[in-house]
């Protein structure tokens, strides 16, 4: 009778029958040593190995029983031979660093409270999806995202951000980085070479730009957002909803004159629907559709993990940009982007972003009521963090780890270093609702040591 609990395992072990018993063992303690072979997990049962390998069923038998005498393999009667704890690598490999113990508690921006995921509305949606979808859909997938995703998010982000988008210009990537990494090789294949950042703004999304092979210039950003007078370069990319870091809304006056610049934009809407004190701000594409590259994703509002992301473009650079993308040769899952879209069109994900901004609302509100007056905080208005300006960034750092509190401040982030000031980015989204209020703690603790006059 066949041995069902192994007869289908493969396993690797770099062994042939001419190097003999003993090379076999050691190939078995070295597959468990190396953690291949996981501790609790079944091994192939005598004769499926046998039959692998090529060699007699008593070689195998044996050469278990030796490794179950020291203490790698245990064997039971009537039940599969497993591998024990014995023996496997308890430490790193020296190449390989320890990385740092991960923080007890986080405000880290840019990140969504990630126990908040709709894991039953996701769920339902998928089951949904694996009902009604045809096989086609498990083969190459479309290059530039499902229709099914393009065409709902153009009637979501028509109704929610007022963004003029048609299925057939919106380009379905993988990630945010993945899609600047894409518009930026574009806007080099048509001889756009320099793109221009607010400053300051996130370092990484230069660096990703930097790479694609554009030179990266910074614009100086006040209380009303972007200084459009001083963009000099041919494309420049903003946060104008709320911008990032710093959390200013890009004035009416100013956005009128972004459009009418000349430069092409890239309106990077990353938490535009999260407004609490006033009406949305308008996505700045509706005013200049043509000129206007309108970026959007699901990290904020559902889980960065997701990578998915998008672009609404303008029709000169659909040709382009879908070029561009096809040669980078990154694909988000196409199951994944079928089930956004059948939240989008069932209305779980409006729900989920109405659930999430009542939460972060309050968040915000029972942090910035916590906070001593002496401190200077903006950015309040919207969005999934705020600054508080200090001039002591690495004693707040240094007190914050102390803590095991993970923080992020304003440094990296400006190009000009010559004018920076000092601030630290408290991303109130980030912690699980039952963590808050101790990680508002911990922050206030933190800040209460680093006395205002080290400031």
């Amino acid at each position: 009778m066949a041995d069902p609990w192994s007869s289908s395992l493969d396993v690797h072990l770099g062994w042939s029958p001419g190097e003999g018993r003993q090379s076999l063992a050691d190939a078995i303690r070295a597959a468990i040593r190396d953690g291949r072979w996981q501790p609790g997990a079944a091994v192939p049962s005598t004769r499926a190995l046998a039959h692998d390998l090529g060699i007699a069923r008593g070689t195998v038998t044996r050469v278990y029983a030796d490794l179950a005498a020291e203490g790698y393999l245990l064997t039971s009667q009537g039940a599969p031979t497993r591998v024990t704890t014995a023996g496997t690598r308890p430490h790193p490999s020296p190449s390989r660093p320890a990385t740092e113990p991960a923080s007890r508690w986080t405000l880290r921006p840019g990140q969504p409270d990630l126990s908040a995921f709709p894991r039953d509305a996701w769920s339902s949606a998928t089951r949904r999806v694996m009902q009604h979808a045809p096989g086609e859909v498990f083969g190459y997938s479309e290059p530039h995202g499902t229709l099914a995703l393009r065409e709902a998010l153009a009637r979501y982000l028509g109704r929610s951000r007022g963004v003029l988008a048609d299925p057939g210009r919106i380009l379905v990537c993988a990630g945010f980085t993945h899609a600047i990494s894409v518009l930026s090789r574009a806007l080099l294949d048509l001889g756009s070479a320099e793109l221009a950042f607010e400053d300051p703004s996130m370092w990484m999304f230069r660096d990703i730009a930097a790479a694609a092979g554009q030179r990266v210039v910074g614009v100086p950003v006040d209380d009303d957002g972007l200084q459009v007078s001083k963009v000099d370069s041919p494309a420049v990319m903003v946060t104008p909803a709320h911008h990032y870091p710093l959390g200013v809304t890009l004035a009416p006056s100013r956005r009128t004159a972004l459009v009418r610049s000349g430069a092409m934009i890239i309106e990077d809407d990353y938490d535009g629907e999260f407004r609490f004190d006033r009406q949305q701000v308008g996505a700045l594409q509706a005013l200049a559709p043509e000129r206007v590259v309108y970026a959007g994703t699901a990290s904020k509002t559902l889980a960065p993990a997701l990578r998915l992301s998008w672009l609404v473009l303008p029709a000169s650079l659909v040709d382009p940009v879908f070029a561009a993308m096809s040669a980078s040769g990154a694909r988000p899952s196409v199951v994944d982007q079928l089930v956004l879209a059948e939240l989008l069109e069932s209305g779980a994900y409006d729900q989920h972003v109405r659930r999430c901004r009542t939460e972060y609302r309050r968040r915000r509100d029972q942090l910035v009521a916590a906070l001593p007056e002496h401190l200077a905080v903006q950015g309040i208005s919207a969005g999934l963090q705020l600054v508080i300006r200090l001039g002591c960034e690495d004693e707040i750092l240094a007190e914050a780890r102390r803590r095991s509190l993970d923080l992020e401040v304003l440094g990296p982030h400006w190009i000009n270093q010559g004018d920076r000031e000092g601030g630290i980015i408290v991303g109130y989204a980030a912690p699980a609702k039952h963590a808050f209020s101790a990680t508002l703690a911990t922050l206030l603790a933190t800040l209460t040591e680093v006395t205002p006059g080290s400031c």
